[in-house]
């Protein structure tokens, strides 16, 4: 999602949001991250306002009042953390790891292969389709991308075939080179 993103180009306007949009839009992502109720207020503070930044690629990003970006979601589906975000806060989403042998085809942005989540250095959480989850590496303590289950946890063991975690935003991408945006 955020391979050819870049910041200049693909911003296309920062809104400011009334204060019942941004109600609105906690309480959608609380009802996603239920882990985050009590970090909620740290993250996205009742109090200060947060913008939501519009790109090209039907993306928006919410970024906080320090011009942290801190969720994005593409085409009015789901907020998704993004990496700093998830560094930060690493407990709030199921984690799926990938073995040694994929880290670095998730780090050039490819989606993860049901083999990869299913060999002797992966593990898997059970979880159903179409889940946000971290991407964890063998050996690694933070999160080297975020995405979206293709497949339940239960047919990506049964058919370990194909793609099995769509990658949405990986560490050094776009999104993660993005400057703070005032």
């Amino acid at each position: 999602m955020f391979k050819k993103f870049d910041e200049k180009e693909s911003i296309s306007g920062v809104l400011q949001l009334k204060s019942s949009v941004q109600k609105s839009i906690r309480s959608k992502i609380l009802e996603s991250y239920p882990f985050l109720d009590t970090y909620l207020e740290v993250v996205l503070p009742k109090k200060d306002a947060f913008k939501i930044v519009k790109c090209h690629d039907h993306i928006e990003i919410i970024v906080n009042s320090a011009g942290e970006q801190q969720f994005f979601r593409h085409r009015e589906g789901q907020w998704m953390p993004t990496l700093r975000l998830l560094h930060k806060y690493p407990f709030f989403l199921p984690m799926q790891q990938v073995d040694k042998g994929a880290i670095r085809f998730v780090l050039s942005g490819a989606n993860i292969m049901c083999p990869g989540l299913t060999s002797p250095g992966a593990q898997m959480t059970e979880v159903p389709k179409d889940t946000i989850v971290a991407i964890m590496a063998e050996g690694k303590d933070h999160a080297l991308a975020i995405g979206k289950t293709t497949l339940s946890t239960e047919d990506i063991a049964k058919v370990n075939k194909g793609i099995g975690v769509e990658n949405c935003h990986y560490l050094n991408d776009g999104l993660w080179q993005m400057k703070p945006i005032k």
